[in-house]
């Protein structure tokens, strides 16, 4: 019995430690792939320093003294090896892919896939159609980027832009070496690095003022080339540069239509004081939903999920655009009391508002001022404040009507307004007699 206990203990304490192993592998896995777009953006900028380190290391050991000691730009590409070349380019789009993979851009995915390809291929060609270190570890790196595809799905304006660099840069690198190589079949021949330049330029934008001129079969075709690469690049690189900022503002517009037509009955405050802040946090608490106005590049405390536009609360568009004709209130509380008044008569102004408007005054000294735009109602900390204090001091009890009369001073009626202007007029006349 005794030996079968401690076998039975044995057999729950291995299931156990092969379940801690099989949870703490898991969790590596899950970390793993909540990390994979860092990962993969570091592997690919380690592929593409190393791609371009043979040609470098040739540079490092003063090959390149020979090099540029040949009579023709022709022998000096001959001398580096044609093949050598495109390890520039393919390196320069690697490491600025892998940039752009940190931000998770589906463009930075898909270029680094293409540009893996010839990567592979010129590891293969240089060492006479044998698999190399550094083909196997790029043909990883690809079927690496194809399980994580998932992980790459945003568009990014940076990404495309560094999209766009790569692949001007590459054609303009391509067109400038051609122009090199093939000089001497061009009428007149291009035997500087400017004329090559020059020449490299006119033909990727397809001006072709026609003072040089390819002359053999070759030639004209390398401008062929060059000349509907330079049509492609200029396409592609615009759309990838445009597409994501139009999208993005496309997207922007329908959120904000659709946020629009979902707002009913919500209450929408103006201002970023502290009064408003901890107003909005108490609706917030009541399950209310707020709409907040503050000033353009107001430095404001409201938390990252606010519903907030940024614009003149006192403004029709801005105000339509918070929803103000389904709206239950607006509240007026910005720092000065002209901008509440202005507020509450743009939204007396809007046809087809129902929204009862409330002005908070910050100065007692305007409150007759602020009663004559006749909001719903108007509230004044300064007078509140001063007489809960005098009555606290005096021992008064508080209920709930005289609470409500303190909280809000109620605008004047229009009636009080017409016998104010009556009597106004009267007395001007009297005077005038």
């Amino acid at each position: 019995m005794n030996r079968s206990g401690e076998q039975i203990v044995a057999g729950a304490s291995e299931d156990s430690s092969m379940l801690v192993a099989g949870g703490s592998l898991i969790h590596v896995l899950r970390k793993v792939d909540a990390q994979a777009h860092r990962l993969l953006a570091v592997a690919v900028l380690f592929s593409g320093v190393m791609f371009i380190w043979p040609l470098v290391s040739s540079v490092l050991e003063g090959d390149h003294l020979e090099w540029f000691a040949q009579d023709s730009w022709r022998d000096v590409l001959n001398a580096v090896g044609l093949a050598q070349l495109p390890r520039v380019v393919i390196s320069l789009s690697l490491v600025l892919m892998s940039f752009g993979l940190l931000s998770r851009a589906r463009v930075a995915w898909v270029f680094t896939l293409v540009m893996l390809t010839p990567a592979i291929w010129v590891s293969v060609y240089q060492h006479d159609g044998h698999l190399t270190a550094s083909s196997i570890y790029n043909g990883l790196l690809g079927l690496a980027l194809l399980h994580y595809w998932s992980a790459f799905g945003r568009s990014s304006v940076a990404a495309a832009t560094l999209f766009a660099l790569s692949s001007l840069v590459s054609l303009f690198w391509y067109a400038i070496l051609g122009v090199l190589y093939l000089g001497h079949e061009f009428a007149p021949k291009v035997l500087s690095l400017p004329d090559a330049v020059y020449f490299a330029v006119v033909a990727m934008t397809t001006v072709g003022f026609g003072d040089i001129v390819p002359v053999s079969e070759a030639s004209r075709m390398f401008v062929v080339s060059v000349i509907l690469l330079g049509v492609t690049v200029f396409a592609s690189a615009l759309g990838a540069v445009l597409v994501p900022v139009v999208s993005g503002k496309i997207r922007s517009m329908i959120q904000r239509k659709a946020r629009l037509s979902m707002k009913k009955n919500h209450t929408i405050l103006c201002g970023a004081t502290p009064l408003a802040l901890a107003l909005y946090k108490s609706l917030i608490a009541r399950a209310e939903p707020v709409t907040v106005i503050i000033k353009p590049g107001l430095h404001n405390e409201y938390p990252a999920s606010t519903d907030l536009i940024e614009g003149d609360a006192a403004s029709d568009e801005v105000l339509e655009q918070a929803g103000v004709k389904q709206a239950s209130n607006v509240l007026a509380m910005q720092d000065e009391d002209a901008e509440n008044a202005f507020i509450v008569l743009a939204v007396k102004a809007i046809d087809g508002s129902q929204a009862r408007t409330i002005a908070v005054v910050n100065n007692s000294q305007n409150l007759e001022k602020i009663r004559r735009v006749k909001p719903d109602l108007v509230f004044s900390p300064q007078l509140l404040s001063a007489e809960l204090l005098s009555r606290i001091l005096r021992g008064e009890k508080f209920d709930a009507d005289l609470i409500s009369e303190l909280f809000v001073a109620k605008p004047i009626p229009a009636t009080v307004d017409q016998d104010q202007d009556e009597t106004m007029e009267t007395s001007r006349a009297s005077k005038g007699g």
